[in-house]
């Protein structure tokens, strides 16, 4: 998984930076650097990523949620990492909460940036999705992947930022298209609601006022399912006057200065 340590080995808190759908350990080279001067900082590849080490001709990722937190577990216990402030972006987040349910010794604040539990529209619920956009964009996806990366990065990135969409739609493209098709699926369609009461660790939840991805409405659902979480205080909202679903690509001093007050008030 690739795991690389930076920063002071002696520092009080360790944070494990975990990223989402078609990004690598790179999404963090801007935001890195400056935590590292802090804390004891963690970034991996998850086993879909592009960036992943594979000796098996690419065959070995995970894609379910529940798997990615063995994985993530197992990332944690062979670094020796416990009590560790972990930072999930998009659908990292949800296996964050996974893992912190089935592993609470290895969790002591979950920050969950533009993360969703669910991402389809239904009764009562706003995900950001009708099920014929899942749909229109799993097909998409799925005739012409090379294609399809730069515009979805482009539409998840946000508008006004060429720069960061190429740097993701980069990492993106890389991925083997079966692999970006078959996780993509599983994200679209996933539904980890039923995770949130459950989740007992401290909680921030960290969203751009304009996400294409997560919609703000996805922020305030979390925050009401996870009333017990942090002892009984419930879980903190923090929404970054940013747009987009890459605050740390899109705002990287912004997005360090909000995890910086999160954390050392940790």
């Amino acid at each position: 998984m690739n795991a690389r340590v930076f920063g002071n080995e002696d520092a009080e808190t360790t944070v494990v930076l975990a990223h989402g759908y078609g990004g690598t350990r790179f999404i963090w080279e801007d935001v890195v650097p400056a935590l590292a001067e802090r804390f004891r900082v963690v970034v991996f590849d998850w086993s879909f990523s592009a960036a992943a080490a594979k000796d098996d001709g690419g065959e070995g990722y995970c894609c379910s949620y529940y798997g990615l937190a063995d994985e993530l577990v197992a990332l944690m216990d062979e670094l020796g990492v416990r009590r560790a402030a972990f930072v999930g972006h998009s659908m990292a987040g949800m296996i964050g909460c996974i893992a912190s349910v089935a592993r609470p010794d290895l969790f002591s604040h979950l920050v969950l940036v533009g993360a969703s539990p669910r991402y389809i529209n239904e009764d009562g619920y706003e995900g950001g999705f009708e099920p014929g956009d899942v749909d229109a964009m799993l097909a998409a996806a799925g005739a012409d992947f090379a294609a399809w990366a730069p515009r979805f990065a482009e539409a998840v990135v946000g508008p006004g930022h060429p720069s960061a969409a190429a740097r993701f739609a980069k990492q993106l493209g890389a991925m083997r298209p079966d692999a970006a098709l078959r996780v993509l699926r599983a994200v679209l369609t996933s539904d980890a609601r039923g995770v949130l009461p459950g989740v007992a660790a401290r909680c921030t939840i960290v969203h751009c006022a304009r996400d294409a991805v997560a919609p703000l409405a996805v922020a305030r659902y979390m925050q009401r399912a996870m009333a017990g979480c942090g002892g009984g205080g419930g879980a903190d909202t923090v929404v970054i006057e940013s747009s987009g679903h890459f605050p740390q690509l899109t705002a990287p001093k912004e997005f360090v200065r909000v995890l910086e007050t999160i954390l050392l008030d940790h």
